[in-house]
């Protein structure tokens, strides 16, 4: 993936109330990966979690720590 992708996937998630709701309800990045990659980006759960704490616009990638994922 291209750093050039993410951002550009961000930069429509920040823009389209509709795209932030579904990313916002996705559990892992590989799920928010699946949407960028639905709509043409090239974007991997992994190189989100590496972007982790960086921000694009008015969005900034966070990594939810959810206890219990993994069994």
């Amino acid at each position: 993936m291209a750093l050039d992708q993410l951002q550009a996937f961000l930069k429509k998630m920040q823009d389209d109330p509709s795209l932030k709701s579904q990313v916002l309800k996705s559990s892992t990045a590989d799920d928010v990966a699946k949407i960028a990659q639905s709509l043409g980006f090239e974007v991997s759960g992994d190189e989100l979690l590496r972007f982790s704490g960086k921000k694009v616009g008015r969005v900034t990638v966070r990594k939810n720590d959810m206890p219990g994922e993994y069994s």
